[in-house]
């Protein structure tokens, strides 16, 4: 139990009026569910990590709000002058509710503390900021955002560049140590009230957002477009350079209240690109999403509107941003099933595929939860074949990256711009994709069929629990490690993976991976933003060559239905410990 004066304390150190208020007024109250509201918001400090800080917006020192930011901008100050860098600090923020007073501390607190702070303009998206840092050679970025987590929540991303890292890590997330050091000097900081604030930052004009867009419409895949000959030894790729060949493409657009609506316009415009119908409800940035549970695209139901006004306008591909535009997700009309959303997977397949067949260089990369089809392409076209923890903090420091992505809609497709998943220029990569595909007859469908008539049919889908206490993670977790299944989808599991342990020179992380006899694949792991223990499924079917629409139609439905099974054996063995 919290103490009052430990509250009291902290109430006279904040700089906020609105929270001082909020704290005073739990204080005050005798219910036990204040009490127990209390005890929460003071039971630990909001934990800083490899994705900076995230959580629920509300006074306190467990929550999001002026103080932890101010005093988390103050320990970032420190980091950098203790690596003796000039501390120059680029900071952008999304539409959330406080994104933009948080940006303002953080670049007040960077100025007082001696260090060079430059604000981006405001709403602006993830990829910018990640853009940013590189762009302006800045030691760091700060990115305060909550991504798709719902709207009670905010965020705080921080980005290293400069002379703290090398190239290829240039406007990436931090990882170990820098988070351990940051957090180390959190603990250190003074009371936020006592921290000093500045005015005399310098903002960053639209020039930048300019360059950006410049840079991802311009000088992308070359190739040419056809479909994928299984027995080709170099097959042809879509041209993602050249622009959009004829007949025009009509794109369906939701930003989901997110700040990548106009820019996303913009950039598929200069793209060649002017046929293209927007979700309106959802195109002006609104930190409640209004219309969305989650503001998500993969969730289930969130790109309904999409997909209602695709049927409607006869469009030929949905594209989807989440709300600071760093993912994308594509949904598109499939004959076996009508219109519905691409996993991950298939996506980032389909792309990395253009990038393997065409001249450009450079390692292909995902992490341990995507799909080992990325390895199977790699092979095939002889090219380095990478696989990382999951985040692009991991992902982006690949070095000579041609392309990388994760399953979760997450594709960096020009890393010689943005070394982070990018959302806006997957828009414009996917757009070229389609447009290419159109013109010679073809479709999304055609290439993934020639995909598993090469590789075989690789079908990957997700399980999400979602808690309301952490501690049921580890609970969930600790079982796993101690009993794990020794059958799965009616075939032995042949071999379980601690990833804490580390795995094939990867860092330790907490998570499991279980193989069975027929090439099944579970991943289990905690998610790094969000309350969830996240499963992940994969099936392999070998496919013949020669096989027909048909028969690759039959072969998915079979995969489909042992996912299916697969889930739900998951969720027995982590609902009840055993199947």
């Amino acid at each position: 139990m919290v103490s009052r004066d430990e509250v009291i304390a902290w109430i006279e150190s904040d700089v906020d009026e609105g929270a001082k208020a909020e704290l005073s007024g739990l204080l005050a109250l005798a219910s036990p569910a204040a009490q127990a509201e209390l005890a929460d918001r003071f039971a630990a400090r909001l934990q800083f990590g490899t994705a900076g800080l995230r959580g629920v917006m509300a006074a306190g020192p467990n929550r999001m709000n002026r103080a932890v930011v101010i005093q988390a901008a103050r320990a970032l100050i420190d980091f950098l002058h203790r690596q003796k860098c000039p501390a120059r600090v680029v900071i952008g923020n999304d539409a959330r509710y406080h994104s933009r007073q948080f940006a303002l501390d953080t670049a007040a607190v960077v100025t007082a503390a001696g260090g060079e702070a430059w604000l981006l303009p405001d709403r602006v998206p993830t990829p910018i900021l990640a853009y940013a840092v590189r762009e302006m050679s800045a030691d760091a970025g700060v990115m305060v955002t909550a991504s798709h987590n719902p709207a009670a929540d905010n965020g705080y991303k921080v980005y290293l560049g400069g002379s703290l890292v090398p190239e290829a890590a240039q406007g990436v997330q931090i990882v170990p140590p820098a988070d351990a050091q940051i957090a180390a000097q959190i603990e250190a900081v003074l009371p936020a009230n006592q921290i000093p604030r500045k005015a005399g930052w310098r903002e960053v004009g639209p020039e930048l957002i300019e360059t950006y867009l410049h840079a991802i419409t311009t000088l992308s895949h070359p190739g040419q477009p056809g479909s994928i000959d299984p027995g080709a030894a170099e097959p042809p790729a879509a041209d993602l350079r050249a622009e959009p060949p004829n007949p025009p493409i009509r794109i369906v657009y939701t930003a989901m209240h997110g700040v990548g609506g106009t820019i996303a316009l913009q950039a598929l415009a200069r793209a060649g690109f002017a046929d293209v119908v927007v979700v309106e409800s959802q195109f002006t940035p609104n930190p409640d999403f209004p219309t969305v549970a989650f503001p998500n695209p993969e969730e289930p139901g969130a790109i309904d509107r999409a997909v209602d006004l695709a049927r409607q306008c006869d469009a030929d591909v949905v594209i989807a941003n989440d709300p600071d535009a760093d993912r994308c997700a594509v949904a598109i009309p499939d004959p076996r099933q009508g219109w519905r959303i691409l996993h991950g997977d298939e996506l980032g397949s389909i792309l990395a595929e253009q990038v393997a067949a065409s001249d450009r260089g450079g390692a292909l990369a995902n992490s341990i939860v995507s799909s080992r089809q990325l390895a199977a392409i790699a092979a095939h076209h002889h090219r380095p074949y990478v696989q990382t923890l999951t985040g692009f903090k991991w992902l982006a420091r690949v070095p000579d990256l041609a392309m990388a992505y994760e399953e979760a809609i997450g594709y960096c497709v020009r890393p010689d711009v943005v070394r982070d998943k990018d959302g806006l220029a997957t828009a414009v990569a996917v757009a070229r994709l389609v447009a290419s595909l159109t013109a010679n007859g073809q479709t999304i469908v055609d290439l993934l069929d020639d995909l598993a008539r090469r590789h075989g049919l690789y079908l990957t889908s997700q399980l999400s629990l979602r808690v309301s206490d952490l501690a049921e993670i580890g609970t969930m977790m600790a079982a796993l490690r101690q009993t794990p299944p020794g059958e799965l989808g009616g075939c032995p599991v042949t071999q379980v993976i601690d990833l804490s342990e580390g795995q094939d020179g990867l860092p330790p992380t907490d998570g499991l991976v279980l193989h069975t006899a027929a090439k099944d694949r579970v991943v289990i792991r905690p998610s790094g933003t969000e309350p969830k223990l996240k499963c992940y499924f994969e099936v392999i079917t070998e496919v013949n060559p020669d096989a027909s629409f048909d028969d690759l139609t039959a072969l998915r439905h079979r995969a489909e239905d042992r996912l299916a099974q697969l889930a739900s054996e998951m969720k027995t063995v982590l609902d009840h410990g055993t199947l």
